[in-house]
């Protein structure tokens, strides 16, 4: 069940920049220091808020290896041809993406402090799952 080559890399775009995003949070907040918010204010109150860390470990961290999970499987996908890669990506997107809605209901309501970084890994994850959404088989194996 070929995908669009250019449908794959856009989601891996999208990916790599919801890496890179997620990457520096986390390096951030190994580094002890705040990201600095030009657009809104609020990332420090987010980034340092007890939902920040789970387990001793940084959301921003799970993020990293979500978004280069999600990479790497696209880029299998598109070395062997094998669709499994690619549907364990899209798959992955729904988790990526229910976890995203979590953390910006709690930055809306919880927390009451809104970060850009976390936005913007939320609008890629949302993206990431309208890609895969688009992207999937349905009845006979045709896309829409």
């Amino acid at each position: 069940m070929p995908v669009s080559k250019k449908l794959v890399f856009i989601f891996l775009l999208v990916a790599f920049l919801g890496f890179l995003d997620a990457t520096y949070l986390t390096i951030e907040h190994f580094r002890g220091v705040a990201p600095p918010c030009t657009i809104l204010e609020g990332c420090e109150q987010v980034t340092t808020s007890k939902y920040a860390v789970v387990l001793g470990v940084p959301v921003a961290l799970a993020g990293s290896f979500y978004y280069l999970a999600v990479f790497v499987l696209s880029v299998l996908y598109l070395q062997t041809g094998k669709f499994g890669f690619f549907k364990l990506a899209t798959l992955a997107t729904v988790f990526g993406f229910l976890f995203s809605l979590w953390f910006l209901y709690l930055q809306l309501f919880v927390i009451d402090a809104i970060c850009v970084y976390c936005i913007f890994s939320f609008l890629t994850s949302t993206a990431l799952l309208v890609l895969g959404w688009v992207a999937r088989p349905v009845g006979n194996g045709e896309k829409i």
